[in-house]
């Protein structure tokens, strides 16, 4: 290796090299604009991933939503389009017999004017159990979320949303324990929480004890929709086939009545955009990569060419006592410099390009790019993936170089 830190190869080196500056930096164009696009679109790809991932980071990804509808077969004496309600009875039943679920949410909703002071307004009031902060986290402000003892005593208590908070009360007011009224009732506000860019069912405004909710809304056992959540090892869309079949058995449904229950399947959909995102870091590897080799094998050619050009000169160097193995390293050297020098700048460039992009559009809670950024690892090795390409293209001209016999080459006008 002491050939390396000897000043007469890299003289040669950048001698050669800057013969032909123009068709030089022409030439390391191509492996710097194969390498910076690969950092830029990678790291591209992982400010998405991590986007959506925080977007979603609150969420159980592996569940399935299932609300009651209107049957179209008539089953067992029942005329079709019966209208099908959901019970606590029902989701109790799922939870306890399909296999593979984790955790059955039961849901009711409806609308509701509150009131606070002067100021009301119309909202979603959602009737809910303290499981589900566990499968759709709310991202708290002040105060808490409705706990057991809320649903014990059937509490007229109540966690509302940032939306709500400013519609109903002045900036920086303080709102835990303060009274708002709901159809007339008043409940003691006990959290305000963030409202979220992505909604999973209908609209969120307002969360009070499942049971208060029975109660003032007359609901008895009734719910209005189910949020499955499956284990992590089983697939959702076969839990969802087997709750809806159950459902269908306890509701007196036929079998086949596929309109009888409608169902949003949050896990589908979830593994559609993951299964997006790897297809896009792949196609970034196959351009990237492909843009690479392209470049590289320009650096072959170019030196194939530079080889040519200094056939008098490999001649007068063998002729004087260079072995095949010296000009061959030379020639190798020379090709590995380029890419290097090429793929380090090429990585320099993608870095400012995704600090641009992580300016530009990863700022904020509405980030399309979420800390774009590329590994160490992949940067690693894309050098040594660069320095093998470079050593590899190196050896055509090296050969080239090595098969000139002395005499010809000094012949060589």
């Amino acid at each position: 290796m002491g050939f390396l830190f000897d000043r007469d190869t890299w003289q040669e080196i950048f001698e050669s090299l800057g013969k032909n500056k123009l068709r030089t930096v022409l030439t390391m164009i191509g492996v710097w604009w194969g390498i910076l696009l690969l950092i830029s679109l990678l790291g591209s790809a992982r400010g998405l991933e991590n986007a959506f991932n925080r977007l979603f980071g609150d969420f159980a990804t592996n569940s399935v939503f299932i609300w009651g509808q209107s049957t179209s077969k008539p089953f067992k004496g029942f005329q079709e389009g019966r209208f099908v309600r959901l019970t606590l009875t029902d989701a109790k039943n799922v939870e306890e017999n399909v296999e593979g679920i984790e955790f059955v949410v039961p849901r009711n909703q409806s609308q509701g004017l509150v009131v606070r002071n002067q100021l009301s307004g119309t909202f979603g009031i959602n009737g809910d159990y303290p499981l589900l902060d566990r499968v759709q986290k709310k991202k708290m402000i002040r105060g808490r979320f409705i706990n057991e003892n809320d649903i014990k005593e059937s509490k007229k208590v109540v966690v509302i949303s940032d939306e709500i908070y400013k519609q109903l009360f002045d900036k920086d007011e303080e709102m835990i324990g303060e009274l708002i009224q709901i159809k007339g009732i008043n409940f003691k506000i006990i959290g305000v929480f963030e409202t979220g860019n992505v909604q999973m069912g209908p609209r969120s405004d307002i969360h009070i004890p499942f049971t208060t909710f029975q109660q003032i809304f007359n609901q008895g056992d009734n719910i209005g929709w189910m949020m499955i959540t499956g284990k992590p090892d089983y697939n959702i869309t076969q839990i969802e086939a087997d709750a809806k079949l159950m459902l269908k058995n306890l509701n007196q449904i036929h079998p086949e009545d596929n309109r009888a229950f409608g169902s949003f399947n949050l896990g589908n959909e979830f593994k559609k955009v993951t299964g997006f995102l790897v297809g896009m870091q792949f196609l970034t590897w196959f351009v990237g990569l492909a843009t690479l080799i392209a470049g590289v094998f320009a650096i072959g050619n170019i030196l194939l060419i530079t080889v040519k050009e200094r056939t008098k000169e490999i001649g007068v160097r063998r002729a004087l006592g260079a072995t095949p193995f010296e000009i061959k390293r030379q020639v190798i050297v020379e090709a590995v410099f380029i890419t290097l020098v090429s793929g380090l700048l090429g990585i320099i460039s993608g870095g400012l390009i995704l600090m641009l992009l992580n300016k530009s559009f990863g700022q904020g809670e509405d980030a399309v790019l979420v800390n774009p950024s590329v590994p160490l690892v992949v940067v690693f090795f894309s050098l040594v993936l660069l320095v093998g390409l470079g050593s590899l293209i190196g050896l055509i001209p090296a050969f080239k170089a090595t098969s000139i016999k002395p005499i010809d080459a000094l012949r060589e006008e």
